[in-house]
């Protein structure tokens, strides 16, 4: 198994320096309208669900966050699937010297006219192809989001308390970066195998076997190939790239609504 030392220097030799950018434009396609959808719908449930347990069954509310961010997540992977299959398409497949690497529309086409032999407009009843390995990315997102939001809302509200209720956009953005980068990193780590399995099922080549494969039967293959070291193939990145992700979005997402709403109330 590559290092990620050794697998970037595989990639940059044999596909070049732009190799390591491949999928950026989708990566940026699906970050606008999937934390757009994400965490506007997790504040809505979550100040829903904290007021009607506050009131009718107290004990319930240290689980809100959990259900509103599996119930969030969940609409948006359902809404933004068809570009997380472009974006991990592109990423895993080589494309040969002088080619064109594939960009976001043309990469679901192929998706849904794999052999080329037909017209588009032709291949289009095919369109469920775009959803292929939904169930793996909702059997992976939705956990992480259940333990990401669990970590992250008692690390926040603990370190805003201390600040007490002299909070600025600083410490706002200091609480939630340090929430979100513990809360992700343990949500990462948690939920590897499942993102092996899901990329695993993305990137099969065959549209009929991509169709049948399930979570359980691919997650079974995986540790009959490789065992616990297969199943948490890619845990170093993943969890570095998680830690400040998820840090990042929360943070900047907190201190937008802190200006707005500390705008608002001088206004008023």
């Amino acid at each position: 198994m590559y290092s990620t030392k050794l697998y970037v220097r595989s990639e940059f030799m044999q596909e070049g320096f732009t190799r390591l950018w491949r999928g950026t434009n989708a990566s940026l396609a699906l970050a606008m309208p999937s934390v757009g959808i994400y965490m506007p719908c997790y504040d809505i449930f979550r100040n829903f669900m904290e007021e009607y347990t506050t009131q009718n069954a107290p004990k319930l509310t240290p689980y809100v966050p959990l259900v509103a961010g599996s119930l969030a997540r969940s609409m948006a992977c359902v809404s933004c699937y068809p570009v997380e299959l472009a974006r991990t398409r592109m990423q895993a497949f080589r494309v040969t010297q002088g080619d064109k690497a594939p960009g976001v529309w043309k990469t679901l086409f192929e998706v849904i006219n794999p052999d080329k032999g037909t017209s588009i407009l032709q291949s289009l009843h095919r369109y469920r192809f775009w959803w292929t390995g939904l169930g793996a990315q909702l059997s992976r997102d939705v956990p992480f989001s259940a333990i990401c939001w669990s970590t992250l809302e008692p690390i926040r509200k603990r370190i805003l308390g201390l600040v007490g209720e002299e909070a600025s956009a600083a410490t706002v953005l200091g609480a939630n970066f340090s929430a979100g980068f513990v809360a992700g990193i343990l949500a990462s780590a948690a939920t590897c195998p499942l993102d092996v399995a899901k990329t695993r099922r993305q990137i099969e080549k065959d549209p009929e076997r991509a169709l049948k494969m399930t979570t359980r039967t691919t997650l079974l293959e995986i540790w009959r190939d490789g065992g616990l070291r297969g199943l948490f193939t890619g845990v170093v990145p993943r969890v570095g790239r998680a830690g400040p992700s998820v840090g990042i979005v929360v943070s900047f997402y907190e201190v937008v609504k802190y200006g707005l709403h500390h705008r608002h109330s001088k206004s008023s």
